[in-house]
């Protein structure tokens, strides 16, 4: 079973928070940058100005969620070092290759084409815009991906050898292109997209609720679910992808996500039944008790009726994951999955009805609604598809080849829980302040107002002659 020495839970446990309060953030900064830039390049492209004043209002929701995602990135990066410091300096050698790496081409990268896309606004061309928003995007992508490299060699680590006690790095291209990351990048970017699009479909809903700038919102909203009709049964697919990688590659995790405790039944043939519902009991090492649906597990994992799935009995007991919460956590996020695919087709038919233009959609609201709800769902399924993947991976750091419990800080009780007040105190005043901000520029709404740029060079601003010879000349910035 699964060592939880209290130092060893108060490690994972703040691990847990500080990477359940970050992963809110990177999602949307991926998906938005994408979109951002497909909006652009219609303004740039058409001239029409709809696309503009989208561009410019989801551009501050960016900004915020960007500033967040950067602070309680560093938090994360600080916690390596303190929570798991023999895990870091063992996989130093190729942790910290990756780390760099993702630092060169996606931080640093990142930070001079985002200030760009901030402040650049009249200052450079239209096109060169274009072009920053663009370097954003995909510095975003490749940030997450050196961070699914690093994470899916945890899940199926190879390309190394453990040499006293250090993880050298033999084969680079086995190491980073590992089994898991094949569908495990693809499967986060996907869910990235989705997250963004949902996000941008629940606010415009949201105007389309309130009568406020309809016909902007209705095509921000339409483009968006045109495009989740596609983007949702793909992130199925992936997922399904990923679910045969860990049952090949990490068989106990894939028994834990199950509640698949036992290979065979008791009259010898294949256990192949898949639990709806179930309560698990690691003790016993049974389910107390399950509602099963016989041959679907087989079917989904070997897509044969009578298929062999490993169960948690064919594992040492040390060496099996808790089963609970990734049972649930998994189904939960699959769940989420099948019903924003459900949402996306309803909005595709309405559109194809005409029935979510800006005179029509008022006669929808029961739909508009659920799409403002929708908009929360994926990050939960973000949250409970990473924590699947992280409880399931237990009791190792480093699948098959390093525990948890070898891998953290030999700190006192004391210290781990002023950390994780530390932590947790600050991840929720970040929380706190994105959301505030959030709020603040919905509610007031996009700019309708301020002149559209039309190309570089664009006037600073002017000093304004006071009519007190006593008094400093005012500043008047120009509002873009």
């Amino acid at each position: 079973m699964l060592e939880n020495s209290l130092s060893v839970l108060l490690s994972r446990l703040d691990f847990a928070w500080i990477t359940s309060m970050h992963i809110l953030y990177p999602p949307l900064t991926i998906g938005l940058s994408l979109l951002l830039f497909i909006a652009e390049w219609r303004w740039v492209r058409t001239g029409d100005e709809h696309w503009y004043r989208l561009t410019r209002f989801f551009e501050k929701l960016f900004i915020i969620n960007f500033g967040a995602g950067v602070a309680t990135g560093v938090t994360m990066e600080m916690a390596f070092g303190i929570l798991y410091g023999p895990f870091s300096q063992a996989a130093g050698p190729f942790f910290g290759n990756i780390l760099g790496y993702e630092t060169i081409t996606a931080f640093m990268y990142e930070a001079g084409f985002v200030g760009l896309m901030i402040f650049g606004w009249g200052k450079i061309g239209k096109r060169m815009h274009l072009f920053a928003t663009f370097n954003v995007m995909l510095s975003s992508s490749l940030s997450a991906m050196w961070i699914l490299v690093a994470n899916s060699w945890m899940q199926t680590p190879t390309g190394v050898t453990l040499q006293h006690g250090i993880f050298m790095v033999h084969n680079w291209v086995e190491a980073i292109l590992n089994p898991d990351f094949i569908f495990a990048f693809p499967h986060m970017w996907i869910a990235a997209v989705e997250l963004a699009l949902f996000f941008v479909a629940g606010i415009s809903a949201w105007f389309m609720l309130r009568n406020r700038n309809s016909a902007l919102f209705q095509r921000s909203l339409k483009y968006s679910l045109i495009a989740l009709l596609f983007v949702t049964p793909l992130q199925i697919y992936l997922g399904d992808g990923l679910g045969r990688v860990v049952a090949q590659a990490q068989p106990a995790a894939l028994a834990a996500m199950e509640g698949h405790y036992h290979t065979y039944n008791s009259n010898g043939s294949v256990n192949s039944g898949w639990h709806i519902i179930a309560w698990p009991n690691d003790t016993a090492g049974k389910n107390d008790f399950a509602i099963t649906l016989p041959h679907v597990l087989s079917l989904l994992e070997t897509h044969t009726l009578n298929g062999k799935v490993t169960g948690l009995d064919q594992f040492k007991p040390a060496d099996r994951p808790p089963v609970l919460l990734p049972f649930y956590s998994f189904r939960v996020m699959v769940a989420i999955g099948f019903f924003l695919f459900i949402v996306a087709l309803w909005g595709a038919y309405l559109i194809l009805r005409g029935r979510l233009d800006s005179q029509t959609a008022h006669s929808h609201r029961g739909y508009l609604r659920i799409l403002v709800f929708s908009a929360f769902l994926p990050y939960a399924a973000i949250w409970t598809g990473w924590w699947t993947r992280e409880i399931a991976r237990q009791p190792w750091v480093v699948y098959g080849l390093m525990k948890t419990s070898a891998g953290v800080s030999k700190m006192s009780v004391g210290s781990e829980i002023l950390w994780l007040v530390c932590f947790a105190v600050f991840e929720l005043l970040v929380w706190g302040g994105a959301w505030y901000f959030f709020a603040k520029v919905i509610r007031k709404g996009p700019d309708m107002e301020s002149p559209v740029i039309e190309g570089g060079h664009e006037p600073l601003g002017h000093l304004e002659r006071p009519s007190d010879d006593q008094a400093h000349p005012e500043y008047v910035r120009p509002v873009y």
